[in-house]
């Protein structure tokens, strides 16, 4: 079978041929660096292609124009992933990227291929944005350094360096600008599997904000926590990994679905 290709303007890859059996799809959180989900292709062998999803606006596309909303940015990510769902696709976003993942989702309603979507550290998306995020998006540059130090674990040293506050913080701050104009739609639910994955540690996804999540789906959600907080996989990526893995190996074992056109709402 010949493989469809993908843009290589939107994913991110570890740099082998694209050419295992499955692919997942990974959001970046916010201000986040897309090469951290690439790293993890390692792990995840020859199971299944890792490609990061690169927004237009932030990092390496920095001179082209971001994206106005959540909406748009998931509508163009799901387009891209719609050309290349030509084998069985997953979905993983960590906190913004897992709101994101789900707005592509529900865009990728008719695509077959789409088994799965994985948020990781984000709470049900019909109670975001929360009022603390709100908040934090009309701070100014040092109060903002400081309000990301509590909400993301960001290091002291940032806060502290007006430097760093300057090369790294733009991306983070039009981020939670993005979440903060989000609003929720009420939509028909997914008919995909869904997996939850939060750090036991992490105070804003307890499970009163998780619980609405399962009414965005039409299967049972599978519940995994992990120790460590909001970023529990930053120094074990296996804690993702490895369930990722064994959801695309359970996933070749189901039958392929009849082929369908695929449309991208």
């Amino acid at each position: 079978m010949t493989w469809r290709q993908v843009d290589p303007g939107w994913f991110l890859s570890h740099g082998r041929e694209l050419q295992a059996p499955a692919r997942v799809f990974c959001f970046p959180h916010g201000g986040g660096d897309p090469r951290a989900y690439a790293d993890w292709q390692p792990s995840m062998g020859d199971d299944a292609d890792i490609l990061a999803v690169r927004v237009p606006g932030r990092g390496s596309r920095g001179d082209e124009r971001p994206p106005a909303s959540i909406a748009e940015l998931a509508g163009a990510a799901a387009a891209e992933i719609a050309a290349a769902a030509d084998r069985p696709t997953y979905l993983f976003g960590h906190s913004l990227g897992a709101l994101v993942a789900f707005e592509a989702a529900r865009r990728l309603r008719q695509a077959p291929m789409v088994r799965h979507l994985v948020a990781s550290g984000c709470a049900a998306p019909s109670l975001l944005p929360t009022d603390y995020l709100r908040w934090a998006a009309e701070l100014d540059d040092r109060a903002f350094a400081e309000a990301m130090a509590k909400f993301e674990g960001m290091s002291p040293e940032i806060v502290e360096d007006r430097e760093l506050q300057e090369l790294l913080l733009p991306d983070l701050r039009a981020d939670c600008r993005l979440i903060a104009e989000y609003r929720h739609q009420p939509a028909a639910p997914l008919a995909i599997g869904l997996t939850l994955i939060n750090g036991r540690d992490d105070w804003r996804v307890g499970n009163a904000m998780l619980e609405p999540w399962r009414r965005e789906v039409t299967t049972v959600p599978d519940d995994h926590w992990r120790d460590g907080g909001h970023f529990y996989f930053a120094d074990r990526p296996d804690a993702v990994v490895n369930l990722l893995r064994a959801m695309v190996r359970a996933g070749a074992s189901d039958p392929a679905p009849a082929d369908e056109h695929v449309e991208v709402i």
